[in-house]
């Protein structure tokens, strides 16, 4: 058996003296493992970071072998992805998201947009709006997409402020004005009428919502804990968005 393909190293474990099992995101081939051989090397330890696009061959006598992968380098950023909070902690964040799908499962979707993100970390209110969105796009091919479109109630697609917590679905003013309470915040850039960038309250209801729907479906039914490399990614994220503006010379 034998594949080439697109991929993003999301981590590796160490393998004997000289070798590493890497995890990698592909196009095609989902998140797949593989051996590099010698990926302890001095020449492969600054290709096989996270963050890093490569193109690998992967190769096995059996499909469900563990296979061995052949690594070349097409863009290396980790180095500038530990520069800043938002960029270190993004990486891993999403990594753990990942992590959340089955092993070989293709989301060629998923991995064009960790590409885009890995593009803009260093930008935290265009890195958080897109880790929200990919947040809310992993939940939906894990079969629990929120319907954000239209009002649950009245079926309007003006003045969508909630979302109900137990459908997922979003709520008008009106509708949901008697039970704002117990319904989630929706910032409205992630509303159908709506094309302004997120500001600073619109991300931390938007991670709120992302979050809450990630605990109720798939971490506390798998009996896991979230990665701490969200909770750092979100307070990096917000710092930056409450910062003062520098003072000009």
């Amino acid at each position: 058996m034998q594949w080439q393909d697109q991929a993003i190293l999301l981590g590796v474990k160490r393998l004997g003296e000289s070798s590493v099992v890497a995890e990698m995101m592909t196009l095609a081939h989902g998140r797949h493992l593989g051996v590099v051989r010698s990926g302890r090397s001095r020449a492969m330890q600054p290709v096989l970071q996270p963050g890093n696009s490569v193109e690998v061959t992967w190769r096995a006598r059996l499909d469900e072998h563990l296979g061995e992968f052949r690594v070349e380098p097409l863009q290396l950023r980790a180095a500038q992805l530990m520069e800043t909070a938002t960029a270190l902690h993004g990486i891993q964040a999403m990594a753990a998201l990942l992590r959340l799908l089955p092993e070989r499962d293709p989301h060629p979707h998923l991995f064009e947009a960790l590409e885009v993100i890995l593009g803009h970390l260093h930008e935290p209110s265009e890195a958080g709006e897109l880790f929200v969105r990919f947040e809310l796009a992993l939940l939906n091919d894990l079969g629990f997409g929120l319907d954000l479109g239209e009002c649950a109630a009245t079926g309007t697609r003006d003045d969508l402020v909630y979302v109900s917590p137990k459908t997922g679905r979003a709520v008008c003013r009106a509708a949901g004005a008697p039970y704002a309470g117990r319904l989630l915040v929706l910032p409205d850039f992630l509303t159908p009428e709506h094309r302004r960038a997120a500001d600073g309250q619109g991300l931390a209801d938007a991670f709120r919502l992302t979050a809450y729907f990630l605990h109720r479906h798939v971490y506390e039914p798998r009996g896991v804990q979230p990665n701490t490399a969200r909770d750092g990614f979100v307070q990096a994220v917000m710092k930056a968005m409450t910062a003062p503006p520098p003072v000009g010379l």
